[in-house]
């Protein structure tokens, strides 16, 4: 059951509290001698995503399109036939730009039915990577709007996706997503109702893909895994209509690292081999090398070892080819470093720790932005403990507890929380003043 993004955005737009609603449907059910008696309650179930029974559904139109004095369909307000398949890829693209915009304003005026909503899982999870790898393309993706899309437009959404992305690595999510979700509703969602050729318009969905990415990714990071993985599903699909394979395989692999978090490892698995395989040559170094890290780490939570250090020598390789200055921008996470310590990540699952101590320790001597350092910091604390050396692992969570002061990031917290609680259990010396240091970080509001 997901939220009904596209009702609310309605209610919001007519102006009607839910216990407004629920009078008028009421009222228009009485003039059909129907005896309703729904509170505010049951409309909040409705936003949740529960199906209204019987003719209510009709009832919402009415009162809707009498209030907004236009047509309002069951599809207008996410209520349309239940099982009807959704519009595939190749349809035109506005019934999904409302759907998306919907989700972004019910985000801004933060719904707590939306934040609250987890992550779907099997067919619902698997069928957004599907439709994005298998025909059929978007023919036209050009649009008649009032508005007049320039290159100037496009260009200000480059920017500000880097923008926001540098915030996020230096802020965390929680502080960066109210920002990028303003952005989204404010500028992003007037440009993609607006008027474009099919050439610009695949751009102005490549350019509103990768910021709709960020938005992802602020959601992963606040722990609104739901809304995480909507955003996902969105910017895989302005992925496929923008054509650019690349970005596509760039959202799974956003998508498999998810997975891994949520222990859905089988699924993390196939979906970095759908990546791999869509993009075909289009996928640059730098992912490829990521997506390969990502698969090691869930073949070793598997406890397929062969397939976990294929992976990883696929990885290795990926990443000696990755040249500076080629890759794209979204692609800037995987600085030198990063496919080290996700492959010292699955060592240790696999028990190697000499081996993972090794890269981890290569990828913590590495340079990477400040939130990236943390995550590298942490990994090698925890395999220095698993390794018997509590002293060395307190000194190196405390340059972690450090360097985490002042981030906004619910990721961040449960690194910082995990360390903690390994260096308590060691019982060394200097572990009470390293926990001190995590405590300090930890206090920070979210």
């Amino acid at each position: 059951m997901q939220p009904n993004t596209l009702l609310d955005a309605l209610l919001d737009e007519a102006g009607i509290s839910n216990a407004g609603l629920a009078a008028r449907v009421n009222h228009a059910g009485r003039a059909r001698g129907l005896a309703l008696r729904y509170e505010h309650t049951a409309v909040a179930r409705w936003l949740k995503g529960q199906r209204p029974r019987g003719r209510v559904p009709d009832l919402i139109c009415e009162v809707l399109a009498d209030r907004l004095q236009r047509p309002v369909t069951l599809g207008d307000i996410g209520l349309g036939v239940p099982g009807e398949a959704p519009p595939a890829p190749g349809t035109p693209l506005s019934g999904f730009v409302e759907r998306a915009t919907a989700l972004w304003r019910s985000d801004e005026q933060q719904r707590r039915h939306l934040l609250q909503a987890p992550a779907v899982t099997g067919t619902p999870a698997v069928m957004p990577v599907w439709e994005w790898e298998n025909p059929p393309e978007d023919a036209d993706v050009s649009r008649a709007g009032r508005t007049r899309v320039s290159m100037s437009d496009i260009k200000m959404l480059r920017a500000a996706r880097a923008h926001y992305e540098l915030m996020y690595r230096r802020a965390g999510g929680v502080a960066t997503r109210s920002r990028v979700v303003g952005f989204l509703n404010a500028e992003t969602a007037p440009l993609l109702r607006g008027g474009y050729s099919d050439a610009l318009g695949r751009q102005l969905h490549r350019a509103a893909g990768g910021l709709v990415a960020v938005a992802g990714i602020c959601a992963y990071d606040s722990d609104a895994h739901g809304l995480a993985q909507r955003y996902f599903h969105q910017a895989l699909r302005l992925a496929k209509a923008s054509g650019d394979r690349g970005l596509g395989a760039y959202v799974i692999a956003l998508l498999v690292n998810q997975a891994l978090f949520m222990a859905e490892y089988r699924q993390a698995v196939a979906f970095a081999e759908a990546a791999l395989r869509g993009a075909g040559r289009e996928i640059t170094p730098a992912l490829a090398a990521d997506l390969h890290a990502m698969q090691a780490k869930a073949y070793a939570h598997l406890g397929d070892g062969s397939s976990a250090l294929r992976c990883i020598r696929r990885a290795e390789r990926e990443a000696e080819r990755i040249s500076p200055g080629t890759e794209p921008d979204e692609t800037g996470y995987v600085q030198p470093g990063l496919v080290n310590v996700q492959v010292a990540e699955a060592l240790l699952s696999l028990g190697d720790l000499p081996a993972a101590r090794e890269h981890a320790a290569v990828a913590v001597d590495a340079p990477a932005h400040d939130r990236g350092r943390v995550h590298r910091l942490a990994m090698l604390s925890q395999i220095e403990l698993r390794q018997g050396e509590a002293e060395r692992a307190a000194s190196t969570a405390a340059e972690m507890a450090e360097r985490a002061r002042g981030m906004e990031s619910q990721r961040l917290r449960d690194r910082l929380r995990a360390v903690r609680r390994h260096l308590a259990a060691s019982g060394c010396t200097d572990a009470e003043e390293a926990a001190e240091l995590i405590d300090g970080a930890l206090r920070v509001p979210l």
